[in-house]
């Protein structure tokens, strides 16, 4: 299967560039983890926008079937040549993929990787879509916010005890938690559901029986928050307990419309994709270079710099609520 999608690159690719003179327009390739995907079908919107907006730009949208290094190597090993002028990549392995994309820096293409990084040999610049402190302070202010002034009890429902990505936004929670200006929110409990519906919702259960005042669950992964707002509607809380944290909207629309979720939060895709587009172009255009403290424009969005690592964050995660839930709930 991987073999075919590759060979359909080739042709697609190959229609491209049929004549030995080089393309006027700048040929961005995105290769996405697989085809079929939602959220990269999103971001294939933010491409094709950006590519719009700079008028000079072909967008290659392409990924292997399923998700794997071996299906993204052999695309790019198409593309390659094909002589497109920028790879933007989500990366199935961030080591494995690392001597192609080594391979097409060599042959003068530009290499940036978004969402799921490449490892820094591999690439010019990794766009992530947020950072640690980003994230974890947008949680505690969607919290503070769906229990409105008065504060009250919170608690966290996360994956597993040894995930770093949650345990280190928690850590930023809790430096959160000492400002001012939450001074009358307090955390009472942090439980792991593992990133099982079954045991994160028992988890929420418990939480919501152990804690009668408890008026809000921040739960930073998108198992965790759909069984924290289906224990919230089974134990007939809605208006008494909020939940909130990181979320696909495609998986809590429901919930949203039930009154568990005032807000939650994830990456918009159409952002990213744009964003990682817009800053390849920037590259292939020699408007931006990989050196730390290099600010890379990013089109609608403003300006990212680069640090030590050639990482830059894009911003906060994207606020999803009754307004605007439905339309990405459709997307991904």
């Amino acid at each position: 299967m991987v073999a075919a999608a590759a060979g359909v690159v080739v042709g697609a690719v190959g229609t491209l560039s049929g004549c030995d003179k080089k393309p006027e327009k700048t040929r961005i390739a995105m290769v996405v983890k697989n085809l079929g995907n939602g959220f990269f079908d999103a971001a294939h919107a933010g491409a094709d926008e950006a590519a719009k907006q700079l008028g000079n730009v072909e967008v290659i949208y392409t990924g292997p079937t399923t998700p794997s290094a071996e299906g993204q190597i052999e695309i790019i090993n198409s593309l390659i040549s094909q002589k497109v002028d920028a790879i933007v990549i989500s990366a199935n392995d961030p080591n494995a993929l690392v001597p192609i994309a080594k391979k097409a820096m060599q042959r003068g293409i530009k290499v940036i990787s978004f969402d799921s990084g490449l490892a820094p040999e591999g690439r010019q610049m990794q766009l992530n879509p947020s950072n640690a402190e980003l994230i974890g302070e947008k949680q505690i202010q969607m919290a503070a916010s769906s229990m409105g002034s008065g504060g009250g009890e919170v608690a966290i429902l996360s994956a597993s005890a040894q995930a770093t990505n949650q345990n280190i936004w928690i850590g930023v929670m809790k430096q959160v938690l000492q400002k001012p200006e939450y001074a009358k929110v307090k955390l009472v409990a942090t439980v792991y559901g593992d990133d099982q519906s079954d045991k994160s919702y028992r988890e929420a259960i418990g939480l919501l029986r152990s804690h009668p005042n408890l008026k809000a669950i921040i739960a930073p992964t998108t198992v965790g928050i759909v069984a924290a707002s289906k224990a919230v509607v089974d134990e007939h809380l809605v208006g008494k307990v909020y939940v909130t944290g990181l979320g696909l909207p495609s998986e809590m629309a429901g919930h949203v419309k039930s009154g568990a979720v005032k807000e939650f939060a994830i990456w918009n895709p159409i952002d990213l994709g744009y964003a990682a587009t817009f800053a390849a172009d920037q590259f292939v255009t020699g408007k931006a270079a990989a050196k730390a403290g290099t600010p890379v424009s990013v089109g609608r969005l403003g300006q990212v710099t680069l640090d030590d690592k050639g990482e830059a964050a894009l911003g906060p995660p994207f606020t999803y609520n009754a307004e605007n839930v439905e339309k990405f709930a459709k997307m991904f």
